[in-house]
């Protein structure tokens, strides 16, 4: 799929690779889920592509699929490109839970790359997703590298929460800013990955993904819709009877309802940082300190297993505080 949205940043690295001009390490910083990722790599392809001069390749950003390094990439096989992310904790089982962190050792095995010269062209590139899940050692390892850079590699350093880097790692890289999409572009990518959602569930997706497409369409197949319309229940009622809370408590508390509660939770903050846009005086205040403690049980409930139900409960309660504003 084309990419789509942050032309200016995108246009940035494609005027240095016009102009000769390209800088060693690149830092695709924005919110999560906009596509820094997804530019990364397909920049780091017609980054090989351009430089091993193979392909006849029109304007942009795309590579032929017949081209010979996209089959080395997409094999994993490519002696020029290498792509740092979390690994799964279990490698018997990819699709499981990923670690935590990308360790020194994934850090310290590009080494024996740049012990050699690059395979196909003068170039290598290097791929991070996200920087900041280094550990403190593997950003140290990393900033070596930055600091005396490898003949021909270019690094793309992908970042979620730039102010988080190490100083120097961010002072030794060029910054590619990448912004929330308009709901006009997201719902055109989230109706491309799932043509079968109809317009309400469209609409509830890019009001939840607050312009980031990854976001919205992990909330997908969720009934998102549905449990909009409970949150704006509680926020206009206040829940007085307890009755819209006990539902979604009763709902989402289930085992096999895991993937919605943990979607609510989520939701709830963001919900709640909605709501009070338009408000003012105490209206705000209550607003506000329901979205801090929002966000507090979001955490908790994430990081301490805590009783889905009861969780559900007091989420809802945090929700209607809006309603007695």
């Amino acid at each position: 799929m084309p990419l789509i949205g942050n032309e200016p940043a995108r246009e940035a690295l494609a005027a240095a690779m016009r102009n000769g001009n390209l800088h060693h390490a690149w830092l695709i910083a924005g919110p999560e889920g906009v596509g820094k990722g997804s530019f990364a790599r397909q920049a780091a392809l017609r980054l090989l592509a351009e430089a091993a001069g193979r392909d006849h390749l029109a304007p942009g950003w795309e590579v032929p699929a017949e081209s010979q390094t996209v089959h080395l990439v997409e094999a994993g096989a490519h002696p020029d490109y290498r792509e740092l992310v979390r690994l799964p904790k279990d490698p018997d089982k990819p699709d499981e839970a990923l670690a935590r962190s990308i360790t020194i050792a994934q850090v310290r095995s590009l080494q024996a790359l740049f012990a050699t010269k690059p395979s196909f062209s003068s170039r290598r590139v290097i791929v991070i997703d996200a920087i900041d899940d280094l550990e403190r050692g593997g950003a140290n390892a990393l900033l070596k590298n930055l600091e005396e850079p490898p003949a021909g590699t270019i690094f793309l350093l992908v970042s979620h929460a730039p102010g988080r880097l190490l100083p120097t790692i961010r002072s030794r890289c060029r910054l590619l800013r990448f912004e929330a999409l308009p709901d006009a572009d997201v719902a055109h990518i989230l109706r491309s990955h799932i043509p079968e959602a109809n317009s309400d569930e469209i609409a509830a997706l890019v009001k939840a993904g607050e312009g980031s497409p990854g976001r919205a369409l992990g909330f997908a197949g969720l009934d998102i819709a549905a449990l909009e319309s409970e949150m704006v229940a509680l926020a206009e009622t206040g829940d007085p009877s307890n009755m819209i809370r006990s539902r979604l408590a009763k709902l989402l508390g289930a085992k096999a309802a895991q993937p919605r509660y943990e979607a609510f939770l989520e939701r709830a903050p963001s919900f709640i940082a909605e709501r009070a846009r338009p408000l003012s005086g105490d209206a705000l205040k209550i607003a506000l300190d329901a979205y801090a403690a929002a966000r507090e049980l979001g955490g908790a409930a994430t990081g301490l297993s805590l009783d889905a139900s009861a969780t559900v409960f007091e989420m809802g309660g945090i929700l209607a505080r809006l309603g007695r504003a």
